[in-house]
Formats: C-alpha cells, structure tokens, sequence
C-alpha cells in the first residue's frame, strides 16, 4: 500500500446511535465519501434489516462496500479488508477524503491496525461438524475447545459469536498454529481521527426498539420472505442479522410475529454490549461525543483544523 500524507475519517459506534447520518453531513462538507464498515450492509436484497442508507442519502455522498455480494456468498475478513484498502486508495488518488464507517468493530479494525489475516480457505465439512457439535452441546463447550488450543483467541472472542469461534479453530487446525499467533499487525502508513458515538443505553435501547418496529412498518417481514422465496437459507451467515433470523422463525415456525419482534429487540440490545465491549478493547485514540449534545458544525471545524495539520 502506498498513501504517505493520506488521511483517514473512522466514524464508530453502536447500532442506531446515528453515525450514518453524520457521516454524511460530515463527508458533504470535507469532499469526502463513505467507504462502509458493515457486515450486513455488504449484502444484496437484505435493506431493511441491515439499515441501508437510503437512496436518498447514497445520492447525497457516494457510498461504496454496500451490496458488494449476494447473501450466499461468506465474505471473508480478508476479502473485506483488501477491498477496503482498494477502496481507500482509489479515493486518495482522487483527492477524496474516505470515512470509514459502521459498527462491525473486527472490520474497522482489520484495517486500521493492519490484521495480517490468515489466507485459510473456509472447510465446509469441519464447519458443519463443528456447527452439528454446538447444537448436540453448548456455544460455550465449543468455546472451551477454541481456549485449550488458542486461549488468546478464546479470550478475546465471545463464547456465543459461534461464527468466529469456528472460525479461530477452522484456521488452528488447517496452519497448524492458532490464529492468535497469525494475526500480526501492520498498520498502513495514514493520518487517523477516530471518532465515536455513544449514547446511555437508557435512551439507547428504546431508540433501537423504535427503529425495529419502524423496520416492520416499512416491510422487513416481507423482506425476509423474499430472501427465503429466492432459496436463500436462514442458516446461512448473513441471515444470521439482527433481526433475520427472528423473523424467519415467524415465517417458518410460526413464531408468533410480536415474540419474534421482541427477540429482535433483546437481541439488538446485546448487541450494542458486544459492541461497546470491541470498541473499548480497541480503542486507539477514540474522540467520543454523546449524539445527544453533538455540535456538528464544531466538529466539522475540528476536522478541518485536523487535516490541515497534515
């Protein structure tokens, strides 16, 4: 990578706490564009669940990394993180200013910090026999397996995150090396503002439920209906977003659609822990602002005497 002198806007925080809709006034104002940090949003046809920006708003800042694969496909971090450099290199050839934003902690740190990721190609046969060894025991059985071989990893992954615990022995047993010991750093050669929004989860918490019962209202249940219809199984990674793989259960088990909707809900709001768990244990200089008394037009100074600081 190439980019001496070349900065980079991270925009984190919790699902819901706003950071889409300032990234935007943000990039609007510093000739900037949006590159997105978001596991669900690089998926095609899953808009409602995964809280797209709208039409709308991509007209307004060009976005880029959203609807990048279909829901089948099982992007890997790495791949993730070679686009974004892609991504970010091509906005600085062409004097743009990249944000990199969204809440999935792992890929904003992969590229910040430079993550040397193991090439381990995905086995399907030993996930599904790990997968079939967490449904005959527990996630945290599982886990216990992950922290005999690799407790540095055991210890920084939770032991519900199955997919990533699965993942960490997948790449144990094909390199012969727990990943821990794989994932070096080199973090690429940028200028870095890192902020981040936070909210107390008492106004947090209802302002995400809010925003799930606004998902029903503008369609999700016949959303996720559509992804099924079109083959796309529940059990495939990407439907296992917030919100998908509850709704499935009321389109398949008939799941009562209030409980299913109440399970989002709880769901999302252990999400956010999770969340605020990552960005705390990975914190490298993080500017934080509370949403409720933001000064946007002081932080798009602060900005502005940041970069020309450069």
């Amino acid at each position: 990578m190439t980019g001496e002198g070349k900065s980079l806007v991270i925009v984190l925080g919790a699902t819901g706490v706003g950071k889409t809709s300032l990234a935007i006034e943000l990039a609007g104002a510093l000739n900037g564009e949006i590159v997105g940090a978001d596991s669900r949003q690089i998926y095609r046809y899953m808009d409602i669940g995964a809280a797209k920006p709208s039409a709308a708003q991509q007209a307004l800042v060009p976005h880029h990394l959203i609807d990048i694969a279909p829901p089948d496909y099982n992007l890997s971090l790495a791949e993730y993180q070679d686009a974004a450099y892609r991504c970010i290199a091509e906005l600085h050839r062409r004097g743009k200013l990249p944000f990199l934003v969204g809440g999935t902690g792992q890929y904003i740190s992969a590229v910040e910090e430079g993550w040397s990721i193991p090439r381990v190609p995905p086995n399907p046969e030993l996930r599904a026999e790990l997968e079939a060894y967490v449904a005959d025991n527990s996630p945290a059985a599982l886990h216990d397996r992950l922290r005999q071989v690799d407790p540095v990893s055991a210890d920084r992954i939770h032991p519900n995150n199955v997919r990533r615990v699965i993942r960490a022995l997948e790449v144990q047993i094909a390199a012969g090396k727990p990943i821990s010991e794989l994932q070096g750093k080199r973090p690429p050669p940028w200028r870095v503002f890192r902020l981040g929004l936070t909210l107390p989860r008492a106004q947090l918490y209802p302002r995400v439920d809010r925003r799930v019962d606004a998902m029903i209202a503008a369609g999700f249940v016949d959303e996720v209906q559509r992804l099924l219809d079109m083959g796309y199984d529940r059990s495939l990674p990407s439907m296992s977003g917030l919100g998908y793989l509850e709704i499935a259960g009321h389109l398949l088990d008939d799941l009562p659609l209030d409980h299913a909707i109440e399970r989002t809900k709880f769901s999302t709001h252990e999400f956010i822990r999770q969340q605020d768990v990552w960005f705390r244990r990975h914190d490298n200089g993080i500017l934080w602002h509370n949403v409720a008394d933001l000064d946007t037009d002081a932080l798009i100074q602060t900005l502005r005497d940041w970069l020309n600081r450069g």
